[in-house]
């Protein structure tokens, strides 16, 4: 829904993104600066949340309830940051399945498409809707106690089980399709995407999925138990955490973003969410030569050609 903090000078464009950036940093907010001229130019207009308005006083944008309903009508989110700042904006574009189109100023920007100086490139494949829309498998994550639901979500990269106090570790037991698996007492288990398998999950130890690939990946952070090794399951499969009244405290975190804490013998359920996150990508790059460009990654050597 838009709210009627528009600029007196913001035009009414038939097209529009979101556009959402990181605060805290100057450089995005200069960047949004030239993005909205560049795109005005281009008769794009530029929406944002009303909670970031004012960092783009003066500018023809459009402020609008911030929520998950914020990019409705929007042709795309436009993201000024690193993963964490995309990770907010697939907050934005995921119940309308708006693709998102990120701008790398983090450290890595794993899951962003173009860096700064690529921004001319941005804005007339944006003008031109010159981009292919690839979509990511996303998580469907609840937390029961018994029959009851207590908290639903979703998540993009993971979600994860952990213990709430630093002293004590936590007691579960894992299950996959309504079996049970094994018992853990550990710090936490990370369920992930193939998307997220390159973040907390790979930093756990667990493998990097080709975002190809239909899977999950369940990761257990610091098990004591003989069988504790990272899971690949099949992306129909419902991963059943559940935690055991013997021990700690514990939280449901979903992309470090958004958390539950959960009572006692409470069971988390993830499984494919039924809508993907959908990105915008300007240049058919292979997950392998990302993979090598974001973790700079030593190739020399490499005698094989191309297939």
């Amino acid at each position: 829904m838009t709210t009627s903090s528009e600029a007196p000078d913001a035009p009414a464009p038939d097209r529009s993104v979101l556009l959402v950036l990181h605060g805290g940093r100057p450089e995005a907010v200069t960047l949004a600066r030239e993005v909205v001229g560049k795109l005005a130019a281009a008769g794009v207009g530029c929406r944002v949340p009303a909670d970031e308005r004012d960092l783009l006083a003066g500018e023809p944008v459009v402020a609008v309830a911030p929520g998950p309903r914020a990019s409705r009508g929007c042709e795309l989110v436009v993201v000024l940051g690193g993963d964490g700042t995309i990770l907010r904006g697939a907050e934005y574009a995921h119940a309308d399945g708006t693709p998102l189109l990120a701008i790398n100023l983090g450290h890595v920007g794993f899951l962003a498409e173009a860096e700064p100086d690529d921004l001319d490139v941005v804005v007339a494949a944006i003008a031109a809707r010159r981009y292919v829309v690839e979509e990511r498998l996303a998580l469907d994550v609840v937390a029961m106690a018994g029959a009851d639901e207590l908290w639903r979500t979703w998540a993009l990269n993971e979600a994860s089980v952990e213990k709430e106090s630093r002293e004590r570790m936590i007691e579960v037991v894992v299950g996959v399709d309504g079996q049970p698996l094994s018992r853990w007492g550990t710090d936490g288990v990370v369920c992930a995407t193939p998307s997220g398998s390159t973040a907390y999950a790979w930093s756990a130890g667990g493998p990097v999925v080709w975002p190809e690939l239909d899977a999950l990946v369940v990761v257990p952070i610091s098990a004591h138990a003989l069988f504790a090794r990272p899971l690949v399951v099949a992306a129909t499969a419902v991963v059943a955490i559940e935690v055991l009244p013997t021990f700690g405290g514990a939280v449901v975190w979903c992309d470090g973003r958004r958390s539950f804490e959960l009572p006692e013998g409470a069971r988390v359920e993830v499984r494919r969410h039924r809508d993907p996150v959908r990105f915008a990508r300007l240049h058919p790059v292979s997950f392998t030569e990302r993979l090598v460009a974001k973790f700079s990654l030593p190739v020399q050597g490499w005698r094989g050609g191309r297939t």
